[in-house]
């Protein structure tokens, strides 16, 4: 029994790596043709599309000299990399190594065709060198773009909650690719909220960045928002209390990155939001005080709450009207 599950294993590892390989074998093959196509697109260009054209030293030039330049591109390509990436997290990384590998190659054709055999027109080498750049990156960066929508399909289809953004920095666009890019993510982001009046109006990943604080209420109207994910972990207490009080009125559901040490380690991960608590409504550590001892000694009393219509004010009259006070009078400019 112990045997078979070895060789099991074993025959699922080996098909891995075919599946990687055929993958491989097939980029060099599409690399092949692509780099060839490129030059002779260059001379097709030059000569106003008509192969007929061309003259025949160019084309004799470059029929000897791409074998020659195919096998240079395949060596380098794969010292570059190009061919056991993930193309699916495909990034910045990735597009440095093809530009870089494009530029050696590019130079290996400019000197290598013209010293072996002759000078070929300038369109040869800058439409051939761009063409060959374009169809590289292009194949590569294809497989991700389609993941990508395929992945913010799964995600629209799970999602329960309209989600909004507070915050359009690093730890905001973090959670935004999360919950664009994760199957299992359960929220889709409809707009972003920063007080950076210079992001207004842009987007990030598609997502409106619709205002400041002062759209909170508007904008959770307008995009029927559910949830809220306050991502500025580098907040003052004083403009977290604010924002989050601003939240409240929402009555929204409302999650928050612990601290900022999730940005240095990494960790910016909805996995490691956390629900909204009083004390963060506060802006500071919460006093411990003996309730009961408080309610007694206001039963019987007249009490004057200023600021009653606020969240923490109305939560405090709900607490003292709880517990028996002669009369309860509420000050407020709110206009509710």
């Amino acid at each position: 029994m112990e045997k078979t599950s070895e060789n099991t294993v074993q025959v699922w590892k080996n098909k891995k790596i075919k599946h990687w390989m055929l993958i491989a074998f097939f980029l060099c093959f599409y690399d092949i043709v692509a780099v060839n196509l490129s030059y002779i697109f260059g001379l097709f260009i030059r000569f106003d599309l008509t192969f007929s054209a061309i003259p025949k030293e160019y084309m004799l030039a470059y029929v000897k000299f791409a074998p020659i330049y195919t096998a240079f591109c395949v060596v380098v390509f794969f010292v570059f990399k190009l061919y056991n990436s993930l193309w699916r997290f495909a990034s910045i990384g990735e597009l440095s190594r093809i530009f870089l590998a494009s530029i050696v190659t590019t130079i290996f054709q400019t000197v290598g065709i013209t010293l072996l055999f002759m000078r070929m027109p300038v369109a040869y080498y800058i439409v051939g060198a761009g063409t060959q750049f374009v169809l590289i990156t292009a194949v590569r960066f294809a497989y991700r773009y389609v993941t990508l929508l395929r992945a913010k399909q799964v995600t629209n289809q799970v999602a329960v909650h309209n989600a909004m953004a507070i915050g359009a920095g690093a730890s905001g666009q973090m959670i935004l690719k999360e919950l664009t890019m994760s199957e299992l993510a359960n929220a889709r982001p409809l707009c972003i909220i920063d007080d950076n009046p210079n992001k207004w109006g842009r987007n990030i990943g598609g997502v409106p960045i619709v205002g400041g604080r002062d759209c909170i209420m508007e904008s959770v109207k307008k995009y029927n928002i559910d949830q809220i994910l306050f991502a500025i972990p580098t907040a003052s207490p004083e403009n977290k209390r604010d924002i989050l009080n601003i939240c409240k009125e929402t009555g929204c559901e409302m999650k928050q990155l612990p601290g900022v040490y999730q940005i240095t380690n990494g960790e910016v991960l909805l996995s490691k939001m956390k629900p909204v608590a009083v004390e963060d409504l506060l802006g500071r550590e919460p006093i411990r005080v003996n309730m009961d001892e408080i309610f007694q000694h206001l039963k019987g009393k007249t009490i004057l709450v200023t600021g009653g219509g606020g969240s923490i004010g109305s939560e405090l009259c709900r607490q003292i009207a709880g517990h028996e006070p002669k009369q309860l009078i509420i000050f407020d400019i709110y206009e509710n």
